[in-house]
């Protein structure tokens, strides 16, 4: 697969369809071995590595884009920019922190191109959930609308502090670690953290009202 040459735009898109399926890669390289292997010319290292990581990468692009076309998209010149790029790694953070900054930041260059303003909110905590004014996945008509409403209000939040909440509340990354990916201070993490959530209290308040008028438990 020639990551490498944009020309194969169609190529790799279905090579990073295939590896969004999680088919298991049995390789006892460590990712900085696969890395350092794809450097020197192994043909087969960077797929090997990509695939090992492509369950959550996918996640991140998917959660940020909120589009899964326009998450394709920017994976695809992830793993462009990646497969090209492979001989400036350093080796000052791990691979996947390498591999997850190189993602956001396709995303976020697709974003402020395509003013792509969504994403979608799904974090696992359930008090995140809560004080994010979340709701959670059901088929009835009320929710559904209620999440449209977390949807249109999640769009409202600029791309930088978007990217951080989904790597801190949505993917559970530590303050520390989406720092290393977004590479900037922590202190910008709690920043962009704190200013979009506190960008969403207005805009979801009318779901707290409605949530602190529901009928009590039984």
């Amino acid at each position: 697969m020639a990551y490498g040459d944009k020309a194969t735009a169609p190529a790799a898109a279905n090579t990073a369809a295939h590896f969004l399926e999680g088919r298991d890669v049995i390789d006892e390289r460590s990712d900085g071995e696969l890395l350092s292997d794809h450097v020197a010319g192994d043909p087969q290292a960077f797929e090997v590595l990509v695939t090992r990581h492509s369950n959550r990468l996918w996640a991140v692009a998917l959660r940020t884009m909120r589009n899964p076309e326009e998450a394709a998209d920017a994976l695809q010149d992830a793993y462009i920019s990646a497969f090209r790029r492979a001989d400036t790694f350093r080796g000052d953070a791990a691979v996947t922190t390498w591999l997850h900054r190189i993602v956001v930041n396709a995303c976020l260059d697709r974003i402020r191109r395509n003013k792509v303003r969504r994403v979608d909110p799904l974090p696992d905590d359930p008090d995140r959930a809560i004080e994010l004014g979340i709701i959670p996945e059901s088929d009835d008509l009320e929710v559904k609308e209620r999440r449209a409403d977390v949807a249109n209000a999640l769009g409202q939040i600029n791309a930088d502090q978007r990217a951080a909440l989904v790597l801190v509340d949505m993917e559970g990354y530590s303050v520390e670690e989406a720092a290393q990916i977004l590479g900037c201070a922590v202190g910008t993490i709690k920043s962009r953290c704190s200013r979009g959530r506190a960008k969403l209290v207005p805009l979801l308040a009318h779901l707290r009202e409605t949530r602190g008028t529901g009928a009590p438990a039984g």
